[in-house]
């Protein structure tokens, strides 16, 4: 995309993407909300010893690594990842990746909210923001959510967002240590015919 960076924005939260100087905050949010998000953050499955694999697995990137990741990634069209903020309160990160084009033309939407701004919509206004960008700026016709059955919260978000449940995926993806269940929630771009 010519035009990365990108800042969305409703009345109540701007999304915009990471740049060097959110590290403090970020990582203080990320360390304050350790333990609220650990169930459903995703692993690294372990992997036979010797498998070529093992060479793409690495330790986390740092802050400054992931930014500039993050950043090659939406120049390229594949991801695009944004802070969440209300005012001046960083509260969570909205990700669409893996976007793919030609006769697909679809993504998938991943986020993380600090919980002491949880259960006020502002999830829910980033999903919006951040599929109304994929069907209207890069004319996606298919958006997923995939969300683990047991996140209630996370399942409103995602139908509150307008997702309609499509089905379940079993052992869908490693998180939390272990290949878990999931929901897939999905909303098409009416407009794409």
């Amino acid at each position: 995309m010519d035009t990365w960076p990108v800042v969305l924005a409703s009345d109540e939260i701007t999304l915009r993407p990471a740049r060097f100087r959110d590290r403090d905050k970020w990582n203080q949010v990320r360390a304050e909300n350790k333990e609220w998000l650990t169930p459903w953050e995703a692993t690294l499955p372990q992997l036979p010893f010797g498998s070529p694999a093992n060479e793409n697995q690495s330790e986390r990137p740092t802050f400054y690594q992931m930014v500039r990741s993050l950043n090659h990634e939406a120049r390229a069209g594949r991801s695009y990842s944004f802070l969440m903020w209300s005012g001046a309160n960083l509260v969570g990160q909205v990700t669409m990746g893996g976007v793919m084009y030609g006769a697909l033309r679809g993504a998938h939407i991943g986020y993380w909210i600090d919980r002491n701004f949880a259960n006020k919509g502002l999830t829910t206004q980033a999903v919006k923001l951040i599929s109304g960008f994929g069907f209207s700026e890069l004319g996606l016709h298919r958006i997923e959510i995939n969300v683990r059955p047991e996140n209630a919260a996370s399942c409103r978000v995602a139908e509150k967002a307008g997702f309609v449940m499509e089905g379940q995926r079993k052992a869908f993806l490693h998180i939390d240590g272990a290949w878990r269940d999931h929901i897939c929630f999905v909303k098409n771009n009416e407009l794409i015919q």
